[in-house]
């Protein structure tokens, strides 16, 4: 599951999205909050290499630079931007290799701009760039080693689809065009250029398929969480209602230009936060 996200890949710098992961991850007991807050860290920062105007080389570097920093360490030579994780490294058993996929996700935008991906591609930037970060949350929060997994498998791609599906003016503004090649060409569009598919009129035929998949896989982590300790599901639950609630008002709202922003409501966001974190 992202760490929560409005740019265009992973996200993870907007005021919106930023507030359902505060608030989701201030009911954490400390130790756990720590190490979320960690995670979240370093994804801003790899995101913001990814998002930034600089050269491509140097983006390149960068990006290698946090490899060799995560390498150390797991080889128990943390560098100093990462002394504070060995702690939650130890505690909570995260994967080095999950950290490297998060880095190789936003490396997957640096040496072009991604536009119309196949689906494989797609399905393996969501893997690396939200599903990896649930991999890691899901250790933190506790759960079993198998549906931890599983759910961060589903609920990853859920929140990432609803992302990707939110931010396509905002992606296109950047070069950026996540929606997959096979979806465009069903709708019989054949361009790949993201200011020009942003205004196709067959644009909801692209996207309300994508919608419908990020419901299944919304509805395949609902099944996983219900079977789990309610406590160690909160976070993950809250934030899968909140990205849940951005879908609908998505689907409500359709997807041809001229495309108002959708926010979830105060009372919705009040009411989500009472019900799994207060209740």
């Amino acid at each position: 599951m992202t760490l929560e996200a409005a740019s265009p890949g992973a996200n993870y710098g907007s005021t919106a999205s930023g507030s359902s992961f505060y608030a989701a991850m201030r009911i954490l007991p400390h130790d756990q909050r720590e190490a979320m807050f960690q995670i979240y860290s370093f994804c801003r920062q790899v995101d913001d290499i990814a998002d930034s105007d600089g050269p491509r080389d140097e983006r390149l570097a960068a990006l290698q630079a946090w490899r060799n920093d995560i390498d150390a360490l797991y080889q128990g030579n943390p560098p100093p931007r990462l002394k504070d994780y060995l702690a939650s490294v130890k505690t909570f058993g995260l994967k080095r290799e999950d950290f490297l996929a998060i880095v190789d996700g936003m490396e997957m935008d640096v040496p072009q701009d991604i536009r119309a991906p196949d689906m494989a591609t797609l399905d393996l930037y969501c893997d690396r760039v939200a599903s990896a970060v649930g991999r890691l949350s899901v250790r933190v929060f506790g759960l079993p080693e198998a549906d931890g997994i599983e759910l961060a498998h589903h609920l990853g791609r859920a929140l990432q689809l609803t992302n990707i599906l939110r931010d396509i003016d905002e992606d296109a503004g950047l070069g950026r065009l996540y929606l997959p090649r096979e979806a465009l060409l069903h709708a019989g569009i054949t361009s790949n250029d993201p200011d020009r598919v942003i205004v196709e009129r067959a644009l909801s035929k692209v996207c309300l398929p994508l919608a419908q998949r990020a419901k299944l896989y919304f509805e395949k982590s609902d099944e996983i969480m219900n079977r789990n300790r309610r406590r160690a599901v909160r976070a993950p639950r809250m934030m899968s209602k909140y990205y849940h609630a951005i879908l609908d008002l998505l689907i409500a709202r359709g997807f041809n230009a001229p495309r108002e922003p959708v926010r979830v409501s105060k009372i919705t966001r009040i009411a989500i936060l009472l019900r799994y974190a207060l209740i």
